[in-house]
């Protein structure tokens, strides 16, 4: 074997009985993708030695470059709780390499640990805690998903208003089971949705958390004869769901390099100017922390989600809001971010925005302590207030205009991501939809 870790490992999964693993990875749209192989064949796969077939996932590689390597990271292995105890199943995160064992430039979880290895490099270590929201649907008779929501709860009610409090619980449990350290777990704003919250980590991991989670939730609602769902807005005239992000980033030697005593505000100059880099590189992050067509449907005022580019100490409003703790906890919160988008892929930009942000010295404007939804056009104007993209097709554009998102993704993700999210948006374009029936078939 490699290393002790890969070792241990296998003793372990022999141990536990463990029949099949799944080596997963993340595509690049945000899907977890897994090949699973016979215990059998685990010593085989922490070598390194396993190849699949990568011409059949999107954005990859052409047919006629297929053979790939899934690495697995030993430091990621972990038995599911929800397996029957005679047919035990655990996993492996793997990195993608070619056939020529070099690092895929189209695997996300590399193009983060890139953009993290340039943080380190500047003496920073990020940490990043997400806040995702997601909806529980009814199902139908023949078991597909309704957006039928099963209570008309709201913002931290409990049961029996809350029916999925059962549910939400044993999500919590089989997350802790999984290593998780839950920190809050509550019904959402609107009817069905719900949030659960788990202690931030670095940026890599935390990107591996945030894939895990999104199984362990599908799963256990699927017991429950639900369907959970992170579409970023399911129902119209309701909250959407997003993934808010707390982000910090630490010296080598473990301080908050966000923190600054002496500050009034608490703030260090790192702190603001990785503030800077956000609101300087916002429009075109967008594209990657808001990757649907939907995702822009969730973007509009009145539903609490930010539409405008400023920041502030406390106000909800802003896209940048900054969490009253200080000392250890001294952070930001990016607020636009929602559940659909990939999170290795969305840590990376947002990272690499905010390192822009310390190299260059970007300064941010002043803060917004107002309720800019409650301003007019001409006072956000004034104030040069920008608003997010209102469309995928308006943030695509200002992703290509954008050189440091560009190059936190590299040219292979940048290009595969650029033409698939042209095709998505023409699809969408060239639909119709039941608004435009509702509103016009009958009228002309």
């Amino acid at each position: 074997m490699k290393n002790e870790l890969s070792r241990e490992v296998l003793e372990k999964a022999r141990a536990n009985g463990v029949r099949f693993i799944r080596l997963q990875f993340t595509d690049l749209m945000g899907h977890l993708k897994n090949v699973a192989i016979h215990i059998s064949q685990l010593e085989k796969a922490l070598e390194g030695e396993l190849m699949f077939d990568g011409s059949s996932i999107e954005g990859f590689v052409r047919i006629e470059e297929s053979d790939m390597y899934l690495i697995p990271d030993p430091s990621t292995f972990v038995i599911f709780p929800w397996r029957s105890p005679n047919l035990d199943v655990a996993r492996l995160i793997c990195d993608v390499y070619d056939k020529d064992y070099r690092p895929f430039e189209g695997c996300p979880r590399l193009a983060l640990k890139r953009v993290a290895k340039e943080a380190q490099e500047m003496g920073f270590v990020m940490n990043v805690g997400p806040e995702a929201e997601f909806f529980l649907f009814l199902q139908d008779e023949s078991g597909n998903a309704t957006t039928r929501t099963h209570d008309q709860a709201s913002y931290f009610d409990l049961g029996p208003t809350d029916l999925a409090e059962n549910a939400r619980r044993d999500m919590v449990l089989t997350l802790e089971e999984m290593g998780y350290e839950v920190e809050a777990s509550h019904h959402e704003v609107a009817p069905g949705q719900h949030e659960i919250d788990f202690k931030y980590d670095t940026a890599v991991s935390t990107a591996d958390k945030i894939q895990t989670f999104k199984l362990v939730v599908k799963s256990i609602a699927q017991r429950h004869g639900l369907h959970a769902t992170f579409m970023p807005k399911p129902v119209a005239n309701i909250n959407g769901s997003g993934m808010h992000c707390h982000q910090s980033l630490f010296t080598l030697d473990g301080k908050n390099a966000f923190h600054d005593p002496d500050d009034p505000n608490g703030l260090s100059d790192v702190a603001r100017y990785y503030i800077g880099g956000i609101i300087k590189h916002a429009r075109a992050l967008t594209a990657v922390t808001n990757p649907l067509v939907n995702s822009y449907k969730r973007l509009i005022p009145g539903y609490e989600a930010p539409v405008y580019v400023a920041w502030s100490h406390f106000n909800r409003s802003c896209l940048i809001r900054i969490p009253a703790k200080r000392g250890s906890s001294t952070r930001i919160e990016v607020r636009n971010p929602d559940p659909s988008c990939n999170p290795y892929l969305a840590i990376a930009a947002m990272l690499a925005a905010g390192l822009d942000g310390i190299k260059n010295k970007i300064e941010p404007p002043a803060p917004v302590d107002r309720n800019i939804y409650h301003m007019t056009q001409k006072e956000r104007e004034s104030l040069g207030i920008a608003s997010l993209p209102s469309s995928l097709a308006e943030a695509m554009e200002e992703l290509s205009n954008d050189e440091v998102i560009k190059k936190a993704l590299g040219p292979h993700i940048y290009n595969k991501l650029a033409e698939a999210k042209r095709v998505e948006w023409d699809r969408y374009r060239c639909s119709v939809h039941q608004w435009e029936l509702d509103e016009y078939l009958s009228v002309f």
